[in-house]
């Protein structure tokens, strides 16, 4: 078992047929409708389904059974952060300094898609094989209204910040109840940046609310073997003022990683979005398996049917597009680099007029009346794509 957490917990299993491991996802269906989660758990999918950057956890297939939600996650063989501070006692400022930097990448990028993470500590931050970060469990995750991604029609944007979050982590903001901001995953870093130089969380004490007094205090002292640079960077970002601190003020990101702790970090090396390196993954299941299926879940909206990073075939270049169907029904092209929609295929519950044509299980084309759609889709869905579509035909 890899982890639990308040509704859910994560195991390591393996696809029989291929002998892939992927950090399953457990989601009690009772527990999720009786905690009134059910929002969280279809935003934490249809956010995963979007993002696509080397520093951030990869969603490859969701499924459901009578009683459970299933997520198939990337497997991180390298175990959390947190484990490994704990193992050492403290990282060596060299090492906190390369893991910072790889967090900081990856926040910028979803910061810039418009989502607040609000759960940044050392134990969502999991180490791949090869001792890279990804950044995991978007379950509290908070879209604002500039957010460039595909969401839940019913989404809310409430100007409470509502209490979210592990306690060692939380900022003097939200204890306050103003509203969310970029610069309350900036205190995250801040507080994690801390514990891997020191071994401990910096507001640590016997109680929670001991700890929520020390943050809006700021009671924060530093050990003696931290570098100025150290302290300096930690201090900022540890800023009552959450406009102050550095990424999340008006010079953005480009202040926080200017930071002299920051020193030798190339940070043209990060790229800001990974390409596709799942083609070899073989996600073949049949209609039930490809998504949750949360409106047989009581008091769920059906908004979302299927989406999905697709190769659009054209005569001369191939692009990378989001295919999203809807329950209107509708299906819309974004450009997932961008998050903007490149624009909707007609829809027609007249198969003269729109018809799905499956080649084998990874393309398929969209024909209608004026133009024909070809896809490539590297989870081979093809088939799962004609059955979605066709299932909402005269209805």
């Amino acid at each position: 078992m890899y982890g639990v957490g308040s509704y859910s917990k994560v195991v390591r299993a393996k696809k029989k047929d291929t002998g892939t491991v992927y950090a399953l996802k457990i989601m009690d269906k009772n527990f999720i409708t009786k905690e009134n989660k059910i929002s969280y758990v279809k935003l934490e999918r249809i956010v995963l389904d979007q993002l696509d950057h080397p520093g951030v956890i990869q969603l490859y297939f969701t499924f459901q059974d009578t009683y459970s939600l299933y997520m198939a996650l990337e497997s991180c063989e390298g175990g959390e952060l947190f484990d490994q501070i704990m193992r050492k006692g403290r990282l060596s400022e060299d090492e906190a300094r390369f893991y910072a930097a790889e967090v900081v990448d990856a926040l910028e990028y979803i910061h810039d898609a418009g989502l607040i993470h609000r759960d940044i500590k050392p134990e969502n931050l999991l180490l791949t094989a090869d001792g890279h970060i990804k950044i995991a469990d978007f379950g509290s995750v908070k879209p604002t209204r500039e957010s460039k991604l595909t969401i839940l029609p019913n989404t809310t944007y409430d100007k409470a910040c509502t209490f979210v979050g592990t306690a060692a982590y939380i900022p003097p903001e939200v204890l306050n109840s103003s509203p969310a901001t970029f610069g309350n995953d900036i205190w995250a870093l801040g507080c994690t940046l801390y514990q891997m130089l020191s071994g401990s969380s910096p507001f640590k004490d016997a109680s929670e609310w001991l700890i929520f007094q020390r943050i809006i205090a700021r009671d924060l002292k530093f050990p003696d073997h931290f570098s100025e640079e150290a302290r300096d960077l930690i201090d900022k970002l540890l800023d009552i003022d959450p406009a102050k601190r550095p990424g999340a003020g008006p010079q953005g990101y480009t202040a926080l990683k200017m930071h002299p702790f920051f020193k030798g970090i190339d940070w043209k090396k990060f790229t800001q979005v990974a390409e596709d390196d799942d083609d070899s993954q073989d996600s073949t299941w049949n209609l039930t398996h490809m998504g949750y299926g949360l409106e047989r879940v009581p008091g769920a909206r059906r908004d979302i049917i299927m989406i999905s990073k697709l190769k659009k075939l054209q005569k001369l270049t191939n692009k990378k597009v989001q295919l999203i169907l809807t329950n209107k029904p509708k299906l819309v092209c974004v450009d997932p680099s961008k998050f903007a929609t490149k624009g909707n295929i007609i829809w027609s519950d007249d198969s003269a007029d729109i018809s799905i044509h499956v080649a084998n299980s990874a393309h398929f084309k969209i024909s209608t009346a004026k133009k024909v759609f070809s896809f490539e889709d590297p989870k081979q869905r093809a088939w799962q794509w004609k059955t979605a579509i066709e299932s909402f035909r005269n209805r």
